[in-house]
Protein backbone atom coordinates (compact mmCIF):
# COMPACT_ATOMS: atom_id res chain seq x y z
CA UNK A 1 0.00 0.00 0.00
CA UNK A 2 2.83 2.37 0.90
CA UNK A 3 4.53 1.65 -2.42
CA UNK A 4 1.29 2.41 -4.27
CA UNK A 5 0.95 5.76 -2.47
CA UNK A 6 4.58 6.60 -3.22
CA UNK A 7 4.09 5.87 -6.92
CA UNK A 8 0.91 7.94 -6.95
CA UNK A 9 2.65 10.87 -5.25
CA UNK A 10 5.50 10.67 -7.75
CA UNK A 11 3.10 10.74 -10.70
CA UNK A 12 1.27 13.69 -9.18
CA UNK A 13 4.55 15.56 -8.68
CA UNK A 14 5.60 14.94 -12.28
CA UNK A 15 2.21 16.10 -13.55
CA UNK A 16 2.26 19.28 -11.46
CA UNK A 17 5.82 20.05 -12.53
CA UNK A 18 4.88 19.65 -16.19
CA UNK A 19 1.78 21.80 -15.75
CA UNK A 20 3.81 24.54 -14.06
CA UNK A 21 6.43 24.41 -16.82
CA UNK A 22 3.82 24.77 -19.56
CA UNK A 23 2.02 27.55 -17.71
CA UNK A 24 5.16 29.55 -16.97
CA UNK A 25 6.29 29.32 -20.59
CA UNK A 26 2.94 30.37 -22.01
CA UNK A 27 2.23 33.15 -19.47
CA UNK A 28 4.93 35.82 -19.15
CA UNK A 29 5.59 37.29 -15.73
CA UNK A 30 3.87 40.58 -14.80
CA UNK A 31 7.20 42.41 -14.95
CA UNK A 32 7.89 40.98 -18.40
CA UNK A 33 4.40 41.89 -19.56
CA UNK A 34 4.77 45.43 -18.27
CA UNK A 35 8.13 45.81 -19.94
CA UNK A 36 6.94 44.48 -23.28
CA UNK A 37 3.61 46.32 -23.22
CA UNK A 38 5.53 49.59 -23.21
CA UNK A 39 7.16 48.67 -26.50
CA UNK A 40 5.79 48.76 -30.00
CA UNK A 41 6.72 46.85 -33.13
CA UNK A 42 7.84 50.22 -34.47
CA UNK A 43 10.49 50.60 -31.75
CA UNK A 44 12.69 47.90 -33.27
CA UNK A 45 15.56 48.31 -35.70
CA UNK A 46 16.70 45.25 -37.67
CA UNK A 47 19.34 44.48 -40.30
CA UNK A 48 18.44 43.85 -43.90
CA UNK A 49 20.13 41.14 -45.98
CA UNK A 50 22.88 43.63 -46.89
CA UNK A 51 23.60 44.49 -43.26
CA UNK A 52 21.93 47.90 -43.31
CA UNK A 53 19.86 49.13 -40.37
CA UNK A 54 16.13 49.22 -41.02
CA UNK A 55 13.78 50.90 -38.55
CA UNK A 56 10.42 49.17 -38.47
CA UNK A 57 8.94 52.59 -37.87
CA UNK A 58 8.95 52.97 -41.65
CA UNK A 59 6.16 50.39 -41.78
CA UNK A 60 3.76 52.47 -39.67
CA UNK A 61 0.28 52.16 -41.15
CA UNK A 62 1.12 48.92 -42.99
CA UNK A 63 -0.18 45.41 -42.43
CA UNK A 64 2.84 43.18 -41.72
CA UNK A 65 3.28 39.44 -42.12
CA UNK A 66 6.54 38.49 -40.40
CA UNK A 67 7.97 35.07 -41.29
CA UNK A 68 11.08 33.11 -40.32
CA UNK A 69 12.20 31.50 -43.57
CA UNK A 70 14.59 28.76 -44.69
CA UNK A 71 15.85 27.72 -48.12
CA UNK A 72 16.08 23.95 -47.66
CA UNK A 73 12.87 23.12 -45.79
CA UNK A 74 10.10 20.91 -47.09
CA UNK A 75 7.80 23.91 -46.63
CA UNK A 76 10.02 26.30 -48.59
CA UNK A 77 8.63 26.03 -52.11
CA UNK A 78 4.95 26.22 -51.19
CA UNK A 79 5.42 29.06 -48.73
CA UNK A 80 7.49 31.23 -51.05
CA UNK A 81 5.06 30.64 -53.90
CA UNK A 82 2.03 31.60 -51.82
CA UNK A 83 3.77 34.50 -50.07
CA UNK A 84 4.54 35.89 -53.52
CA UNK A 85 0.87 35.58 -54.46
CA UNK A 86 -0.22 37.43 -51.31
CA UNK A 87 2.37 40.15 -51.77
CA UNK A 88 1.49 40.84 -55.39
CA UNK A 89 -2.21 40.91 -54.55
CA UNK A 90 -2.04 43.21 -51.53
CA UNK A 91 1.19 45.23 -51.64
CA UNK A 92 -0.54 48.20 -53.25
CA UNK A 93 -3.13 48.10 -50.47
CA UNK A 94 -0.56 48.29 -47.68
CA UNK A 95 0.73 44.75 -47.08
CA UNK A 96 4.41 44.16 -46.36
CA UNK A 97 5.92 40.71 -45.86
CA UNK A 98 9.11 40.71 -43.78
CA UNK A 99 11.21 37.55 -44.21
CA UNK A 100 13.86 36.65 -41.64
CA UNK A 101 16.17 33.74 -42.56
CA UNK A 102 16.87 31.40 -39.64
CA UNK A 103 19.14 28.35 -39.39
CA UNK A 104 17.91 27.04 -36.03
CA UNK A 105 15.68 24.28 -37.40
CA UNK A 106 17.66 21.30 -38.71
CA UNK A 107 20.22 23.66 -40.24
CA UNK A 108 17.95 24.37 -43.21
CA UNK A 109 19.21 27.92 -43.85
CA UNK A 110 23.01 27.36 -43.86
CA UNK A 111 23.93 29.81 -46.63
CA UNK A 112 25.64 33.18 -46.41
CA UNK A 113 23.93 36.41 -47.42
CA UNK A 114 24.72 36.03 -51.10
CA UNK A 115 23.47 32.43 -51.19
CA UNK A 116 20.27 33.31 -49.36
CA UNK A 117 19.63 36.25 -51.68
CA UNK A 118 20.19 33.99 -54.69
CA UNK A 119 17.61 31.48 -53.48
CA UNK A 120 14.99 33.99 -52.38
CA UNK A 121 15.27 36.61 -55.11
CA UNK A 122 16.43 34.58 -58.11
CA UNK A 123 14.99 31.10 -57.62
CA UNK A 124 11.72 32.07 -55.93
CA UNK A 125 11.59 35.63 -57.34
CA UNK A 126 10.44 37.14 -54.06
CA UNK A 127 9.92 40.90 -54.18
CA UNK A 128 9.22 41.42 -50.48
CA UNK A 129 12.02 42.51 -48.09
CA UNK A 130 14.57 39.93 -46.93
CA UNK A 131 16.44 40.60 -43.71
CA UNK A 132 19.64 39.38 -42.11
CA UNK A 133 19.77 35.88 -40.65
CA UNK A 134 18.50 35.78 -37.06
CA UNK A 135 17.90 33.39 -34.20
CA UNK A 136 14.29 33.18 -33.09
CA UNK A 137 14.66 31.03 -29.95
CA UNK A 138 17.10 30.90 -27.05
CA UNK A 139 19.21 33.49 -25.28
CA UNK A 140 20.45 34.93 -28.58
CA UNK A 141 16.99 35.35 -30.07
CA UNK A 142 16.52 38.62 -31.93
CA UNK A 143 14.75 41.25 -29.77
CA UNK A 144 12.01 41.50 -32.38
CA UNK A 145 11.24 37.80 -32.05
CA UNK A 146 11.25 37.96 -28.26
CA UNK A 147 8.63 40.68 -28.58
CA UNK A 148 6.53 38.78 -31.12
CA UNK A 149 6.51 35.66 -28.94
CA UNK A 150 5.56 37.68 -25.86
CA UNK A 151 2.66 39.24 -27.74
CA UNK A 152 1.39 35.99 -29.26
CA UNK A 153 2.40 32.77 -27.56
CA UNK A 154 2.08 29.35 -29.09
CA UNK A 155 0.70 26.02 -27.96
CA UNK A 156 2.95 24.28 -25.39
CA UNK A 157 5.11 27.34 -24.88
CA UNK A 158 5.98 30.45 -26.79
CA UNK A 159 8.99 29.13 -28.69
CA UNK A 160 8.97 29.11 -32.48
CA UNK A 161 8.40 25.49 -33.47
CA UNK A 162 9.76 25.42 -37.04
CA UNK A 163 10.47 27.38 -40.19
CA UNK A 164 7.70 29.58 -41.62
CA UNK A 165 5.93 30.50 -38.41
CA UNK A 166 3.96 33.63 -39.28
CA UNK A 167 2.96 36.69 -37.24
CA UNK A 168 0.29 39.07 -38.51
CA UNK A 169 0.56 42.71 -37.41
CA UNK A 170 -2.28 45.19 -37.93
CA UNK A 171 -1.80 48.64 -39.43
CA UNK A 172 -1.80 50.12 -35.91
CA UNK A 173 1.13 47.92 -34.87
CA UNK A 174 -0.70 45.23 -32.91
CA UNK A 175 0.40 41.59 -33.18
CA UNK A 176 -3.03 40.13 -33.85
CA UNK A 177 -2.38 36.54 -34.90
CA UNK A 178 0.25 33.81 -34.98
CA UNK A 179 0.12 31.00 -37.51
CA UNK A 180 1.78 27.59 -37.37
CA UNK A 181 4.51 26.67 -39.87
CA UNK A 182 2.10 24.38 -41.70
CA UNK A 183 -0.48 27.13 -42.18
CA UNK A 184 -0.67 27.98 -45.86
CA UNK A 185 -0.16 31.72 -46.50
CA UNK A 186 -3.30 31.67 -48.64
CA UNK A 187 -5.26 30.22 -45.71
CA UNK A 188 -4.43 33.39 -43.79
CA UNK A 189 -6.35 35.34 -46.39
CA UNK A 190 -9.40 33.08 -46.53
CA UNK A 191 -9.82 31.64 -43.02
CA UNK A 192 -12.96 33.04 -41.40
CA UNK A 193 -11.48 33.23 -37.91
CA UNK A 194 -8.21 34.79 -39.07
CA UNK A 195 -7.70 38.50 -39.42
CA UNK A 196 -8.04 39.04 -43.13
CA UNK A 197 -5.23 41.04 -44.63
CA UNK A 198 -7.39 43.26 -46.77
CA UNK A 199 -9.73 44.06 -43.88
CA UNK A 200 -6.80 44.87 -41.64
CA UNK A 201 -5.68 47.54 -44.07
CA UNK A 202 -8.98 49.34 -43.60
CA UNK A 203 -9.78 48.57 -39.96
CA UNK A 204 -8.23 48.98 -36.54
CA UNK A 205 -7.50 45.91 -34.44
CA UNK A 206 -10.61 46.44 -32.26
CA UNK A 207 -12.89 46.60 -35.30
CA UNK A 208 -11.33 43.48 -36.79
CA UNK A 209 -11.68 41.62 -33.49
CA UNK A 210 -15.40 42.45 -33.53
CA UNK A 211 -15.78 41.13 -37.07
CA UNK A 212 -13.98 37.91 -36.19
CA UNK A 213 -16.16 37.41 -33.12
CA UNK A 214 -19.31 37.83 -35.21
CA UNK A 215 -18.06 35.28 -37.72
CA UNK A 216 -17.23 32.90 -34.87
CA UNK A 217 -20.77 33.10 -33.52
CA UNK A 218 -22.24 32.42 -36.95
CA UNK A 219 -20.31 29.22 -37.49
CA UNK A 220 -18.23 27.82 -34.65
CA UNK A 221 -17.59 24.73 -36.72
CA UNK A 222 -15.58 26.77 -39.22
CA UNK A 223 -12.85 27.62 -36.71
CA UNK A 224 -9.33 27.00 -37.98
CA UNK A 225 -6.01 27.73 -36.34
Amino acid sequence: MRQLLTAWNLCALVFLSLAFFLYSHSHPSPSSMAQESSKSIYDFTVKDINGNDVSLNQYTGKVLLIVNVASQCGLTQTNYKELNVLYKKYKDQGLEILAFPCNQFAGQEPGNKEEIREVVCTKFKAEFPIFDKVEVNGKNAAPLYKYLKDQKGGIFGDGIKWNFTKFLVSKDGKVVERYAPTTSPLKIETSRTSYRLLELHDLTVSEVTGNVYSAFKESAASQWM
